[in-house]
């Protein structure tokens, strides 16, 4: 992930998992659809959502600590 995202709270992280979750969605019903054109976006959102999952856990982790 770049800088700008490391830097975000838990409440915008999770902000911003949320509407991936909603993009993956539609992605995968314009893929059942056949409208989907770029089918490797589903997978770029996919570990954009990893990705912030794993920054969310750090910050508890670094939270707790």
């Amino acid at each position: 992930m770049n800088a700008k995202t490391k830097k975000l709270d838990i409440k915008t992280l999770r902000a911003e998992v949320s509407s991936n979750k909603k993009n993956l969605m539609n992605l995968r019903f314009q893929k059942s659809t056949g409208q989907l054109e770029k089918t490797s976006e589903i997978r770029k959102t996919r570990k954009k959502i990893a990705s912030l999952k794993t920054l969310i856990s750090q910050e508890k982790g670094n939270i707790n600590a």
